[in-house]
C-alpha cells in the first residue's frame, strides 16, 4: 500500500516525469516494481480538450486558400498546365485558367487576379509546384513571401500530411 502511495506521490510532485523516469527512482531507492505497475498507479492528468479538424476548418476558413498547378495531356498528346485555387471557406472555385508555358510571372498573374484589392486570404496551401513544372518552384516561393502571403508547402505524394 505504501508503495501506491509513492508512485502517486512522486507523480504529482514530479508533473514532466513519465512511468519510466519514476521506475528508474524507485529501483534506485530499492523498491522492485514493473514499470507498468508504476503507470498504473500514477495520477492521470486531464488535459484541456484541443479543436477539433471541425472547429479548425470553422474558425480558420476564411482565411485559408489552396492552389494546384496540374499538367492535362490532350488528344493530340500536348501537354497543358492548369492552375486552380480554391478557397476553403465557400468550397469553390476562385481561379481557374490554362497555359501551355508556366512561368513564375504568369503564377504570380493568376493568384494576383484571383484576389484583387484586399481579398487575399491569410494563408496559402501550395502543392509541390516543383515536381509540375521544375523551373516554376524556385521563382514561386519568393514571389509568395513578396506579396504577404503565408504559403504551406504540401507534400506531394501524401494523402495526409501533418504539416
Amino acid at each position: 500500500m505504501e508503495l501506491r502511495a509513492l508512485i502517486r506521490r512522486i507523480s504529482i510532485e514530479n508533473p514532466l516525469w513519465g512511468a519510466p523516469r519514476i521506475h528508474g527512482e524507485l529501483l534506485k531507492l530499492g523498491f522492485e516494481v514493473a514499470q507498468s505497475s508504476v503507470a498504473k498507479y500514477m495520477v492521470k492528468r486531464r488535459r484541456p480538450p484541443s479543436q477539433g479538424w471541425r472547429t479548425f476548418l470553422h474558425n480558420h476558413a476564411p482565411d485559408i486558400a489552396a492552389m494546384d498547378l496540374f499538367v492535362v495531356p490532350t488528344i493530340g498528346f500536348d501537354l497543358l498546365y492548369a492552375f486552380i485555387i480554391v478557397r476553403l471557406d465557400r468550397r469553390d472555385l476562385a481561379w481557374i485558367n490554362v497555359t501551355t508555358n508556366p512561368t513564375a510571372e504568369w503564377v504570380a498573374r493568376q493568384v494576383t487576379e484571383a484576389f484583387p484589392w484586399d481579398e487575399a486570404p491569410g494563408y496559402m496551401i501550395r502543392t509541390a509546384i516543383g515536381s509540375t513544372a521544375p523551373s516554376l518552384h524556385a521563382d514561386c516561393v519568393p514571389w509568395a513571401f513578396g506579396t504577404g502571403l503565408s504559403h504551406r508547402p504540401h507534400p506531394g505524394r501524401t494523402a495526409l500530411p501533418n504539416g
